[in-house]
């Protein structure tokens, strides 16, 4: 799996300049690594604790972490290979420090507040609450004998500026060009010059205000710091005690806020930048997340304030040409808490990269989402060129600064691949999903077509003194960055989004009941907007609609884009949200679903073809005033009464109960065969005789599983009438001759299924004659649970193609000369009809715990890797405990279940959305995509090299390594080896973790080869470094090697035996090296406890 999208919570950042690599850290301990496009690393720790600093290791691939226990940690990436031999790594913690960690300090004066490497990579200095330094050994994350304590840095100072204690240790920077020299600062304002190497203070420099931040100019000679009264300094090294220049405000010189970081960078023949975060007039413009640039000096240099929506994190300059005298910066990276911007320095305007990953998709909230596989490439490409043309002098056409890296070529093969996201600020946005990037590529914005609530409002001036053209323009602020999660009006919001890949016409709806049909379009248009309206509810039936109001369509001549246009926009009446959606564009029909009912309307004609009411006598007041989209909910006395009833051991009470329930709305027939239109409803006594017997086939073939019963819900249970579900087919329906028909079926939440026949005039005839639909049949289910998915498949379960799929002849043909079936799916149960008889062929229930709801299916199709030509189809399921399960289609017998993400993760569970070639995303967090896939024909990983310079790792730091060095005596050796050896069988279950499990009779001896492999990686240089991802617990890895599904297995991750670890370790160690068994115990023991994987892949 891999990670689409922003990092949630994000708390700190960091960029080795050498390796050209980004990291951050969130508060959820997740670590990532950027590189150019398609290089990234991510890694975990091993509970949620927040990081808050990041270091890099300079030209090492390695980075340390600091985090909020006052924990350290040492990273780096090794390079390994997966079973098909593919180069991969995971970021990997190979050293960690608790030495000052709550269980092994006393109060909390050693709680670490910053850390810093030295210039020569062999120490990491520690700064703490209390004001002392901690010197550790960066090899081992050792502590050294070394302490810089705040007494002996203080000793030397004047009495009269040792007022008060200094406070902690706020930052720690070495000097340029002068090695073991550090300035220390300290939080109340004392900057200290320590030279490491004579163990004394050389200078010291008082402040008067606290210290937020220093930086030091590239020559060593000068320093800059910044304080919480938004003032900053400028300090000569020479300087004693007080600074040779006066502090400067740069909005002052009325109250402001702290300048919480400050960076010096100098440019050759060019005016120097500073870059500071913060110091705004505190009553003014107090709510501002700013970050200033100004080049040259404040008054008269080139100025700019970048204004962002969400608070600052952190940023940092990256420096261009490598030269030994300028820093001349390429790029400002600003890491907000909801997005990061990136700013071309280079550029005459500052413009912004176009972001190639990290994209803040929840720039508006997201309501909705579909993914489209394999769409046409003159599509995306007029998708592509339309979204060109929205950025055109809004993004620098500079390369993207972070070079890190190179893509590795594999066997994933790339498509033309769109996700589509609707959100809450009525916005369309297209994202190319075809590689393992997430890109945005086009938006549409519904909100233009529509007037604002503030339109014709006149705006006031609440200031009593009037605004001069000179004060507004100061500070020079310019809005940066793509989030903005305030909506101008919540009934803009997107709620429906389907798209028809064939003839380029996209249909959006929204929650006030609007639903516009697009057409794509090369060139600017200005064309007037067409509006319809369709009632729904008849005034007649005594309904009143007590929700918001409808959206007011924009009038006149409407200045339109290139990309998709309005074609028509069809208002709906009442104005609820849309709830289903369903096209089918080769005969120009849409049709859209709310609360009370649903319309069929032509696109070509611009007519409504059919209007009908679900509403029932109990709907009528449930729906009048509330949202369209509450889902059926229980009351306190009717859950009373149905654990009551399930605590009674006989059914025939139950039975006569369900007989004398209300029949559903469009119908008097409690059955659940189906009932045809115009004839008589068959009778109960048949009907159940009918259930019954297919009830005991399905419970006598799945004897192994446990399945709850699925009882009948009564009308109380929720509002019936919502239209959960709606599906264009083209198939037999009537039993008089093999005749294919459009129809239209719908399904309600109250378990109905309503199959309307349309009649389509001939293409000669099609912009004149009248479209016709009529009720055709009806199927009531029984248990009453809401429909959410309707499907035609053949006998040999292969489903009927949608227009798109059999246009362009991609998938199996449809047998639809043979009888086909039609599967319906609740939330409870999914069943196979026959057609055009309608006779129950089989069905399957949920299997999982009391409580257990369908949430998402679809239709999946696994190709074979050996044989492109063997496909196979299958249902997806996804259920509202978070798990995946996939059914054959032809029977529905259950073949594999799998987690996919936690079942609290409510957000992402409604958001997810499955593609045709079995791959999904759902929201991980508000701002994450998490992209999985079901086949092995497709696995999303990031792969990728970096190649480290030649001795930058002079000694491999493994615990292996440390043993081949240890060899004096056979006391030491063994001495190393207990000790070591800890952290080398902690390696081997992370490796193990990550990587499918071999069968049990091949464990060592794969254990043996993939050791020996190691090691000669190990000793090429230089070394290559490849990526690759985490797998997390809540999430799907791979599932299928081949298109043939897997059973349902409950093996458990590999168990690492004491024999299988002995035999790992001895194939690594010399002849020399002696290792007891009570050492591998001792080892065995230290080693953290594995992770449970979701899914076994199946093996050939």
């Amino acid at each position: 799996t891999v990670a689409h999208g922003f990092p949630y919570r994000p708390n700190c950042l960091a960029f080795d300049p050498k390796l050209g690599l980004l990291a951050t850290g969130t508060r959820s301990g997740l670590l990532r690594v950027y590189g150019k496009p398609g290089v990234e690393l991510e890694a975990k720790l091993d509970s949620e604790i927040e990081i808050r600093q990041i270091v890099f290791v300079e030209n090492r691939g390695q980075l340390v972490t600091l985090c909020e226990d006052s924990t350290i940690q040492l990273w780096e990436v090794n390079p390994k290979s997966d079973e098909n031999g593919h180069s991969f790594t995971l970021l990997e913690k190979v050293k960690a420090c608790d030495s000052f960690s709550k269980e092994h300090r006393e109060g909390d004066l050693k709680q670490v507040t910053t850390i810093s490497i030295d210039s020569k990579k062999s120490i990491l200095l520690v700064g703490t609450r209390g004001g002392n330094i901690y010197i550790l050994d960066l090899t081992t994350l050792e502590l050294t004998d070394q302490i810089i304590y705040q007494d002996v840095v203080l000793q030397n100072i004047p009495d009269e500026h040792k007022k008060s204690n200094p406070g902690e240790v706020e930052i720690i920077s070495e000097q340029p060009n002068v090695e073991g020299k550090f300035l220390i600062g300290y939080n109340k304002g004392l900057k200290v010059l320590w030279d490491n190497n004579t163990l004394a203070a050389e200078h010291f420099y008082i402040g008067n205000q606290q210290l937020e931040s220093l930086c030091w100019l590239r020559n060593g000679q000068q320093f800059m710091s910044s304080h919480n009264d938004g003032s900053y300094v400028v300090w000569k090294v020479d300087d004693n005690i007080q600074p040779s220049e006066p502090p400067k405000f740069p909005y002052g010189p009325f109250p402001c806020k702290p300048i919480r970081k400050i960076i010096w960078k100098t440019v050759r023949n060019n005016d120097d930048f500073i870059v500071f975060s913060g110091g705004m007039p505190r009553t003014t413009f107090g709510d501002k997340n700013t970050v200033s640039v100004i080049q040259g000096t404040p008054e008269r240099g080139k100025h700019i304030a970048f204004d962002f929506t969400s608070k600052i994190i952190d940023f940092l300059i990256i420096d261009g040409d490598d030269d030994e005298e300028f820093d001349n910066p390429k790029a400002l990276l600003v890491l907000a808490e909801e997005e990061i911007v990136a700013i071309d320095l280079r550029n005459e305007d500052w413009l912004q990269f176009h972001l190639p990953y990290m994209w803040s998709v929840h720039s508006s909230p997201i309501t909705n989402c579909q993914y489209y596989a394999e769409v046409p490439e003159e599509l995306f490409d007029k998708i592509f060129e339309a979204g060109k043309r929205q950025t055109v002098g809004k993004y620098s056409m500079g390369e993207w600064p972070i070079f890190g890296g190179e893509r590795v070529i594999t066997d994933f093969t790339e498509s033309k691949d769109l996700l589509i996201t609707g959100h809450e600020d009525g916005s369309v946005r297209f994202w190319s999903v075809g590689n393992v990037n997430l890109e945005h590529i086009y938006t549409l914005h519904t909100s233009k077509l529509f007037h604002s609530l503030d339109d014709g409002i006149t705006h006031i001036d609440v200031d009593e003194v009037p605004i001069t053209e000179e004060e507004s323009d100061w500070p020079p602020f310019r809005k940066v960055g793509a989030y903005d999660p305030f909506s101008d009006d919540v009934r803009l919001a997107i709620r429906k989004v389907i798209l028809c890949p064939l003839n380029n016409i996209l249909v959006v709806a929204g929650t006030a009941g609007q639903v516009i049909v697009f057409g794509l379009k090369d060139e600017d248009s200005e064309e007037p907007l067409n509006v319809y309206f369709a009632n729904i509810v008849s005034e007649g039936d005594g309904f009143a609609w007590k929700g918001h109001e409808r959206l007011n369509p924009a009038h006149g001549v409407l200045k339109l884009e290139a990309g998709f246009q309005p074609r028509s926009l069809l208002q709906l009446s009442p104005p609820a949200a849309v709830t289903a959606l369903a096209l089918h564009s080769n005969i120009a029909l849409m049709a859209a679903g709310t609360s009370h009912g649903f319309v069929l309307f032509d696109y070509v004609q611009n007519k409504v073809v059919i209007s009908k009411c679900t509403l029932t006598n109990v709907d009528m007041n449930a729906s009048s005033g509330g949202d369209a989209l509450i889902s059926r909910r229980k009351s306190f006395r009717k859950s009373l009464r149905e654990s009551f009833r399930k605590l009674r051991k006989g059914r025939s009470q139950q039975e006569k109960q369900s007989e004398k329930r209300s029949a559903s709305p469009l119908s008097a027939s409690s059955s659940s065969s189906p009932v045809k239109s115009g004839e008589a409803s068959p009778k109960p006594s048949s009907s159940t005789g009918d259930d019954v017997v297919v009830e005991a086939k399905i419970e006598k073939v799945d004897k192994k599983t446990v399945e709850r019963q699925v009882e009948a819900r009564s009308t109380e249970d929720g509002m019936v009438s919502i239209v959960r579900c709606l599906y264009f087919a083209t198939v037999c329906i009537t039993n008089t001759g093999n005749v294919q028909t459009p129809t239209l079926w719908v399904g309600t939440n109250a378990g109905l299924v309503l199959v309307f026949a349309i009649t389509v005039p001939s293409e000669d005839k099609r912009d004149s004659a009248l479209v016709t639909c009529q009720l055709a049949k009806e199927i009531q289910l029984k248990h009453k649970a809401p429909v959410i998915f309707i499907q035609i498949v053949d006998t040999s379960g292969n489903p009927l193609p949608d227009v798109y799929e059999e246009s362009s002849g991609k998938v199996k043909t449809f047998a639809s000369t043979v009888p086909c079936r039609v599967l319906i799916c609740s939330e409870e149960q999914f069943k196979l009809f026959t057609l055009p008889t309608l006779k129950p062929h089989c069905k399957a229930k949920l299997t999982a715990q009391e409580g257990s709801r369908a949430r998402r299916i679809a239709i999946g199709k696994f190709i074979a890797k050996s044989d492109e030509k063997h496909i196979e189809h299958c249902l997806l399921c996804l259920s509202n405990q978070g798990d995946i399960t996939i059914y054959t289609l032809n029977d529905l017998k259950r073949q594999l279940q799998a987690t996919c993400t936690k079942k609290e993760n409510i957000n992402g569970i409604s958001s997810l959305t499955f593609s045709r070639n079995a791959e999904g995303m759902y929201l991980q967090s508000p701002c994450e995509f998490r992209r999985f896939s079901l086949s092995a024909r497709r696995c999303p990983r990031f792969f990728c090299e970096i190649a480290l310079p030649e001795g930058s790792r002079l000694v491999k730091e493994t615990p292996l390594a440390a043993l081949t060095i240890e060899n004096e005596n056979a006391d030491q050796k063994k001495e190393v080896a207990s000790n070591d050896n800890v952290e080398e069988a902690t390696a081997v279950c992370e490796e193990n973790k990550n990587q499918e499990a071999p069968k049990p009779d091949k464990r060592e001896d794969t254990t043996s080869d993939d050791a020996n492999e190691k090691e000669e990686n190990s000793t090429k240089k230089p070394v290559p470094i490849v990526n690759g991802t985490v797998e997390h617990e809540e999430e799907v890895s791979q599932i299928l090697n081949e298109s043939h599904i897997s059973t349902v297995s409950n093996s458990s991750s590999i168990n690492v035996t004491i024999d299988s670890v002995k035999e790992h370790m001895i194939s690594h160690l010399s002849e020399n090296s002696v290792i007891t068994e009570a050492t591998i115990k001792r080892t065995l023991i230290s080693s953290p406890p594995e992770t449970k994987p979701i899914i076994n892949s199946h093996e050939d």
